[in-house]
């Protein structure tokens, strides 16, 4: 059997990151699932580009602040306490505004891990 109790402010930030990323599947060492916290400051963006995924279903609950996500649809405002999903092919880049007066702190989970995220340029 295996079981980790993890504090994500104990992991290591990941580096080259555009926010402060904590990767939880990698302390725990999951082969089925990507888990991670990250804290936005006003101005970062939780990914490193505005992206999607073939096959990965990901999911951003917002644990504390105001996270904004960019979508080809609009923008969506998603506050603390609630959940922004993306599915497979879904463009989407989630950010915290320039204008913001606060951080954002959110826990992303998606599956499976291994589907990299694949540069999504808008139509201008």
């Amino acid at each position: 059997m295996g079981y980790h109790h993890l504090d994500p402010e104990d992991l290591p930030e990941t580096e080259d990151y555009p926010c402060d990323r904590r990767g939880i599947s990698d302390a725990a060492e999951l082969h089925a699932l990507h888990a991670a916290t990250y804290e936005m400051a006003p101005s970062e963006d939780l990914s490193r580009t505005y992206h999607y995924h073939e096959t990965r279903e990901e999911l951003f609950y917002v644990l504390d602040g105001t996270l904004h996500v960019e979508t080809p649809d609009g923008e969506y405002v998603v506050s603390a306490g609630e959940t922004f999903v993306a599915e497979p092919e879904s463009p989407h880049r989630a950010h915290n505004p320039a204008d913001a007066d606060d951080p954002v702190t959110v826990l992303g989970v998606g599956a499976p891990p291994t589907d990299i995220a694949l540069p999504y340029e808008p139509e201008t």
